[in-house]
């Protein structure tokens, strides 16, 4: 990336902004796990809850923002770069430093040592206390880095016994390595795999260090699949959480991600997660300099849903960086640089972490059963088709509700909303609309391609000119519902939406494709320097 690039400062824009560490404002009712789904269920990547599973499983993933697309809602998590070195090399891979503005794996602001690493959680957790989760992702490859990486969880887990511990691998290390991750209590292991078929593979590795030595196509597909799949066995074998990651790469494993998720489930992956191919050739990956496309918002949707029977899917990942702090859709890594932590007087107070949680866990309630009274309220007999389902897209910043201005957005969360549900799907970052008085009629364009399959958008508030362009473009504006949880909110505006068609005042219309869009680059940023 260029150094002369500029970028906008998006913390800077989005004045009034609710700090996660304030205070949730939430009902005076009980506490306890939230849940989703007509039946009561929680959701956890999929509608298991903690009637469905053992009760310790359910303690592991019932606070995990990755593990629960529900808790993503409310609980943050943060990743610390001290694992550099990898040990295989993935076509669309380019593991950089110092890029703030770029958000996918691989990318850091500042590797850290394991010592700097348990000081940095340390700080984080005092200052957001619904962070309840550390994983080791890189910016290489943890168990390439089993040194650093079980250094590091050996010190946290001595000065923050509460936080859950996680790493993600590309699994070439992993058989040798699953009895040190049990001596550390990691729950919760992701493990990176695109292929079944090593032919299949050799198209997206080109080599692994395997042996002391460089291997190189279908031969290092083999090893590494083999390995990969042994680990998986081995760690559902003593009892760890398992995700697994996959990169859908069109042309070369959007089909054969279907294979993936059966051979998965049979060895016991808790989640599958199917991620779009970053590609944009100022990445500097292989598939981007060589034209190699990602998939189109329909394709992403389109494997997944020919997934849903196999092992549970996850749809609410956000391809995190390396160093990434906050909630799941927001980065709040510069708050925590080294020189800033040290200037910090932190007390890693217990106590004052628990209450705090069980504030969340009780505005999670509240969101289910605003939910359920949505659902009861809806109207099932009104002569339009039972069985339409429409994405609307969501601006928020957290909490599970709808409180962000349209112009401050910088991803939209997407539900798919029928008679009977309001199901998160997946989420698409666009370019900042609101960029300090620039580059606002260029941005625009960019936004209505990425929910340009939805049917509205949701918002706290919007201005006179996108609220024109978005309806001109099909796309209804709606800020009725502000601060309403998204559920709720997605459900009444669906039922309004059948009522008008009920009524002939409008027509269903089906939607276009959308463009998914990677990356935290934003247009018009050269006008902010």
């Amino acid at each position: 990336m260029s150094q002369a690039t500029a970028f906008v400062n998006i913390a800077d824009l989005r004045k009034g902004r609710q700090a996660l560490s304030e205070v949730v404002d939430v009902p005076e009712t009980g506490g306890g796990c939230g849940t989703s789904g007509g039946e009561g269920k929680a959701s956890c990547g999929t509608s298991a809850g903690p009637d469905d599973m053992p009760a310790e499983i359910w303690n592991k993933v019932k606070n995990h923002p990755c593990y629960s697309e529900e808790a993503h809602h409310h609980y943050a998590r943060m990743h610390v770069a001290v694992a550099p070195a990898c040990n295989i090399q993935c076509n669309y891979c380019n593991r950089k430093y110092d890029c703030s503005n770029e958000s996918r794996p691989g990318v850091v602001s500042q590797k850290l040592t394991p010592e700097q690493a348990v000081k940095k959680v340390v700080a984080v957790a005092s200052e957001i206390p619904q962070m309840t989760v550390l994983g080791i992702a890189g910016p290489g490859d943890a168990l390439a880095n089993p040194k650093k990486t079980f250094d590091t969880f050996r010190m946290l887990q001595e000065q923050a016994p509460d936080i859950k511990l996680c790493l993600s691998t590309n699994g070439l290390a992993l058989p040798a390595l699953v009895d040190e991750i049990c001596k550390y209590n990691i729950d919760h292991v992701t493990i990176t795999i695109n292929m079944v078929d090593p032919e299949v593979g050799a198209k997206i590795y080109p080599w692994i260090f395997w042996d002391h030595k460089r291997v190189t196509g279908v031969e290092a597909a083999r090893i590494l699949h083999e390995n990969q799949m042994l680990g998986l066995e081995m760690l559902t074998a003593r009892g760890v959480l398992t995700k697994i990651n996959s990169v859908l790469i069109p042309g070369i494993n959007d089909e054969h991600l279907i294979e993936v998720n059966r051979e998965v489930k049979k060895r016991g992956a808790f989640l599958h997660n199917i991620m779009p191919l970053i590609s944009e050739a100022e990445h500097g990956t292989v598939f981007g300099l060589t034209g190699q496309r990602g998939p189109s918002a329909q394709e992403l949707k389109a494997v997944q849903d020919a997934c849903m029977g196999g092992a549970n899917l996850m749809r609410h990942c956000r391809q995190c960086r390396a160093d990434a702090v906050g909630l799941l859709g927001e980065d709040r890594s510069e708050e925590f640089t080294l020189d800033k932590i040290e200037e910090m007087e932190v007390v890693y107070d217990l106590d004052k972490r628990r209450s705090y949680q069980d504030k969340v866990e009780t505005e999670r309630q509240a969101q289910h059963a605003a939910k359920l009274a949505a659902l009861a309220s809806s109207n099932t007999d009104d002569g339009v088709d039972p069985g339409m389902k429409v994405l609307v897209a969501v601006a928020t910043e957290g909490h599970g509700k709808v409180n962000l201005h349209f112009g401050h957005a910088t991803e939209f969360q997407i539900f798919e909303v029928s008679q009977g549900e309001a199901l998160f799907v997946g989420h698409r970052r666009v370019d900042l609309y609101c960029q300090g008085g620039y580059g606002e009629e260029e941005a625009l364009p960019s936004v209505v391609n990425a929910i340009n399959d939805c049917h509205a958008v949701l918002v706290s508030k919007i201005g006179a000119c996108p609220r024109d362009e978005l309806s001109a473009a099909g796309i209804e504006p709606v800020d009725e519902y502000a601060h309403e949880f998204i559920e709720k909110a997605a459900l009444s505006w669906f039922g309004r939406y059948r009522e008008r068609i009920a009524s002939g005042a409008i027509t269903h219309q089906p939607r276009g494709d959308a463009r998914i869009r990677q990356g935290a680059y934003t247009s018009g940023a050269e006008h902010a320097a």
